[in-house]
């Protein structure tokens, strides 16, 4: 059917996403339909409302200008094709020799995001907390109290106490203000949303999945309420403020909220369009949704994107900053204290965003003399915090600026990272799905199958985030027609022909910590006895199976029924007493839920038990 109708067509309109896979998959079509050399336009849009449609068909481009576009991502595609069945069968391979059970998929981008997590579970897991003390001071003046802190740490309380009787500071009779200094300070709206920004607000404030919160900003697209989800810029065009602004009583009224002196002047903040390359940041349409006719998620990730698009028309926040240094014998302690002016955007977000007290600071003048009382803070030094999807989003973005290597940094800020917005939450999908890292609390874990691939990988350029940066900047050089696909699908066939050979010297030297761990996760997986040949029944990733399926016995379980995922303990339960407790939210094929036993009958098959009534 499509082959008939592009036959029969003059001109081929390509209509799908505006982005370089949304580019390939037409390219495909038309080269599989045999009609590649048809004239060819783009619609090029970045909201689906009619209008918008309407204007890019009246303003279709140039088909031939974005050919170079579908070579990068036909690259892209082979390339990753070329690495990930080489690379997966590799190291599967020498770890089912060593073994291991299971398959291990080895991508161009999996590696080194897998690698980032397991760096700081490693940092983790050897930090090592150290005390240290602080010196504080309470100064009375006749206005009030106010605190003061000594900026060094100590290590030992002995330092510090050395410290205080070096400097006679419990022998001085008062301190004296040496230095008072306000300070007007300004905080602009943050910038507008780019997906991984949406991504990594939405993880903190709802939990949502970097997944789960682009599959909500693709239906509010396709419900023409918001603009083109997959974007990688803060910014915004002079157009795009326009409609804001003509529609902005509108967004007030939605939201429920009023904005007293819209700041309606453009900002190079948030409007620059040098800065806009294929879509402009993550706004509102002019079409506005019914919030009662929307889901929750979908309200939730829209009021995020309304309430960041109107903080723009609002003033900064405004604050005085108030500095006091007070010195005991020429020792300096420093008091810092904040006075709001101006609420200005964060009025939006009284609900949502509370600001940390700052003390309030007396009014002292310089050379005055005050009372003092010194205090010992003890703490501890705290390990890093392990990362949510969130902060891994943004640590995969902005990778290049923890690295030391000068010309992996300067790659790394020009290719934003690992991965691109597109496609960074589709990365930390796989790595679940693989069972590479698990997450629980919102925090995320690498499992041991995750922490063995990264010990083998460790020093391999697959690990490393300046490889991946280096391909995705020559597939930019494709885009812009100044690399060739030849050239760089070369570059990557002697890269994998480099780590084939590699390799098995790899595991050769690290024979024992697999054999170490293969046991571990072989004693791991059991999870019981098989009621059919008292053989043991062990994980085999897609389901449960008998250990003693080659000398005849198939009995297996499954890790899903009826569209409900089976807990360890439910298989266990199974295994042993032939019954789970009762589950809730299994799916009837018409797609109702209901709460049920499963039990094993006679056959050994799976059963439902229901309540009694």
């Amino acid at each position: 059917m499509v082959k008939k109708h592009l036959d029969e067509a003059e001109t081929i309109v390509i209509a799908t996403d505006s982005d370089r896979e949304g580019e390939a998959i037409a390219r495909l079509i038309i080269n599989l339909s045999g009609n590649s050399r048809k004239t060819i336009k783009r619609l090029w849009i970045n909201s689906l409302e009619t209008s918008e449609i309407k204007k890019g068909f009246q303003n279709l481009k140039d088909g031939q200008a974005f050919y170079s576009t579908y070579k990068e991502a036909e690259t892209r595609q082979i390339a990753d094709w070329l690495v990930g069945i080489n690379l997966t069968r590799l190291y599967t391979l020498y770890m089912q020799k060593n073994g291991m059970r299971g398959v291990f998929s080895v991508g161009r981008v999996q590696p080194p995001t897998l690698f980032l997590i397991y760096q700081r579970n490693e940092e983790i897991k050897h930090f090592v907390s150290k005390l240290f003390y602080e010196l504080y001071a309470t100064f009375t003046h006749s206005n009030g109290k106010y605190k003061g802190k000594y900026k060094e740490r100590f290590d030992t309380l002995e330092n510090l106490d050395g410290f205080k009787e070096t400097n006679q500071l419990e022998q001085a009779e008062n301190a004296e203000v040496t230095n008072v200094k306000v300070e007007e300070k300004r905080q602009y709206a943050p910038k507008l949303f780019s997906l991984s920004d949406l991504q990594s607000f939405a993880n903190k404030r709802f939990k949502y999945s970097a997944d789960k919160t682009l599959s909500i900003a693709q239906k509010l697209y396709e419900k023409k309420v918001l603009s083109y989800p997959r974007s990688d810029t803060n910014y915004i065009g002079s157009p795009e403020f326009d409609y804001l602004k003509s529609n902005l009583s509108r967004y007030l009224e939605l939201a429920g909220v009023g904005i007293s002196e819209p700041q309606l002047n453009k900002n190079k903040r948030y409007v620059d369009g040098s800065k806009v390359q294929e879509h402009y940041a993550i706004i509102p349409t002019k079409t506005l949704p019914k919030l009662s006719d929307v889901t929750k998620d979908e309200k939730n990730i829209y009021l995020l994107v309304l309430y960041r698009t109107l903080a723009i028309f609002e003033k900064p926040y405004i604050y005085d900053e108030t500095t006091i240094d007070t010195a005991i014998n020429q020792v300096l302690f420093q008091s810092k204290g904040k006075t709001e002016k101006e609420r200005g955007w964060k009025r939006l977000y009284k609900q949502e965003e509370k600001d940390k007290d700052d003390p309030l600071l007396p009014e002292v003048t310089v050379n005055d003399s005050v009372a003092f009382a010194l205090e010992t803070k003890e703490g501890k030094t705290q390990p890093p915090n392990y990362y949510t999807e969130g902060t891994l989003l943004t640590v995969m973005k902005h990778v290049g600026r923890a690295m030391d290597d000068k010309d992996s940094k300067d790659i790394l800020k020009e290719t934003e990272g690992i991965g691109t917005e597109a496609t960074r939450a589709s990365i930390i999908e796989t790595l679940k799905k693989q069972d590479y890292i698990t997450i629980s609390k919102s925090k995320i874990y690498v499992t041991e199958k995750g922490e063995l691939l990264c010990r083998i990988i460790a020093e391999d350029e697959i690990a490393n985030a300046g490889m991946t940066a280096q391909w995705e900047r020559y597939l930019k050089k494709i885009r812009s027609q100044q690399g060739t696909q030849e050239a760089f699908l070369g570059s990557i066939e002697r890269f994998v022909q480099h780590l084939i050979e590699k390799v098995p010297q790899n595991f050769q030297d690290k024979k024992e910590n697999i054999a170490d761990v293969a046991g571990h996760m072989e004693q791991e997986n059991v999870m019981g006895t098989c009621p059919k040949c008292q053989n043991s029944v062990v994980d085999k990733g897609k389901f449960y199976g008998c250990s003693g399926y080659k000398d005849g016995c198939k009995f297996t379980l499954p890790k899903r029924w009826s569209q409900k995922a089976l807990t360890k303990k439910n298989v266990q339960d199974l295994l042993s007493k032939r019954e789970t407790s009762l589950i809730k939210g299994f799916k009837s094929k018409k797609g109702s839920n209901f709460s049920a036993k499963l039990t094993l009958n006679d056959e050994m098959k799976l059963a439902f038990e229901f309540p009694k009534k």
